[in-house]
Order: structure tokens, then sequence, then C-alpha cells
């Protein structure tokens, strides 16, 4: 028995490869600067297989690495304002994997591409939400987020930038952001399993790449201290635009 036979059918050996080599580039990424593997991950993955397949993937490995971070963000979180987000995601998490479980599979790839290279842009700008906390406006940002979340597992850049202008301490908007995601994660995979997208396929493929993508974390942690922040968040910025190029379907005659 070979790798190679435990692969979906889909699937080549060298296409599994590719993904582990994308993995460990975003896992680093996480690892060492808390963001940016989903918008390194998406576009590049989804230029290598099946954008379903890829997000199912992206979802297991990292709902699997986030979840033990989840009892101390519940302890230190501001539960109830985190709620309120939530039902904002309970809503946009359904849509935005309606989207993906129905839109072909070029199209869903330019839709990644451009969410992807706005968020760039929301990422680029500094962002911050600095004015009063509405309701409305926190069910708002929780519905783009799981929409973003849904379609593409991209949620990050809205929910982080409202949470980091909040005037609360760092260490309780850490704790709502990781507590936000873990329910935006649950109600993907419920999405995604109601839908058909968690696979045999996405599980069997999630045990050869999550490793690569563990290990790929680990790594980037290991950076944090060795390498100035900034410095390292300009890099990651490059990956995503690189990502973001290189996974348009206009260029798949040249690349691929």
């Amino acid at each position: 028995m070979t790798l190679a036979d435990f692969l979906p059918k889909d699937v080549s050996l060298t296409i599994a490869m590719a993904l582990c080599a994308v993995a460990f580039v975003s896992g680093t990424a996480r690892g060492f600067s808390g963001f940016g593997s989903a918008l390194i991950f998406m576009p590049l993955a989804s230029s290598i297989a099946a954008p379903r397949l890829v997000a199912a993937l992206l979802l297991v490995i990292d709902f699997v690495a986030a979840a033990p971070l989840l009892p101390d963000a519940w302890r230190k979180a501001d539960r109830k304002a985190t709620a309120v987000i939530v039902l904002g995601a309970l809503v946009g998490v359904p849509v935005g994997t309606y989207f993906l479980s129905v839109l072909d599979p070029v199209t869903t790839r330019w839709i990644i591409s451009c969410f992807v290279a706005a968020l760039l842009l929301l990422l680029l700008s500094g962002w911050r939400y600095r004015g009063k906390d509405h309701a409305w406006l926190s069910v708002g940002i929780g519905g783009l987020s799981g929409f973003c979340s849904g379609l593409a597992q991209t949620g990050g850049p809205p929910i982080v930038g409202y949470w980091l202008g909040r005037p609360i301490a760092p260490i309780v908007a850490r704790a709502n952001i990781l507590l936000f995601f873990g329910a935006s994660d649950f109600f993907s995979m419920v999405s995604y399993a109601a839908t058909g997208l968690i696979s045999r396929e996405s599980l069997v493929l999630s045990l050869i790449v999550g490793p690569v993508y563990a290990i790929g974390v680990a790594f980037g942690a290991s950076l944090f201290g060795r390498a100035s922040e900034r410095a390292f968040r300009a890099i990651c910025y490059g990956l995503i635009a690189m990502a973001v190029i290189t996974g348009l379907p206009v260029l798949d005659g040249i690349l691929r």
C-alpha cells in the first residue's frame, strides 16, 4: 500500500503534495502572525483542486487545530457581546455554504479571488471600527464574516477588524474572536455536512494535509520573536497577494 492508494479518486499524489505545500506555507503564516492562513490557502488550493473539496478540507483541519483554544476563550470572553455577533453568523454561514454548493468551480474561484483581494485591502488599510457598539452592526459584521466563512473559510478580517477596534482589553478581544470562530466553524461543519461538502474524500485528505498544516503552525510559532512582526506581516500580505494572482482562473492556461 502506498500513499496514493489512500487518496480520493480525483486527487493525484502530485495534487496532494501541492496541497501539503500550500498548507505548510499558510500554517506558517497563521502560527507567526495569527492570521492569513485561509487567505493564502483558498486561492491557491482552489486552483489545484475543487473549491468545495478544499474549503471542507480547510474547515476540518482548522477546526481541529482551534478546538483546544476554546475552553480558555470561553472563560475570558465577553460571552454576551459575542453571542450577538454569532447570531449574524448563524444566518451568514448557511447562505455562504449554499453558494459554495451550487456555483460551478470557476465561478467560485473568481468569487474567492475577488473576496480575498478585498479582504487583503481591508487588512492593508489597518481599518478598525471605533464607533459606538450597535446590536444591528454586530449582527451585520457577524453575518458578513459568516458568509465569507461559509463560502470560502475567509471570515477573519471583518471580525478581527471589528473586535480589535473596540475599547476592551486585548485579552478579551482575542477570546471573543476565538469564541466567535469556534461557533462559526461549528455552524460551517453542520452546513457543510448537510450539503454533502463534508465527504469521505475531504476527511481522508485532511488526515494527510492536516499534520503538515500543524507543522507549519508550529514552525511559524517558533519564529515569533526571532523576526520583526511588521516584516513578517508584510511577507504575509505579499503571500496573500501572490495567492490571489496565482489563483485567478484567467491564468490557468499559463500557470497550469
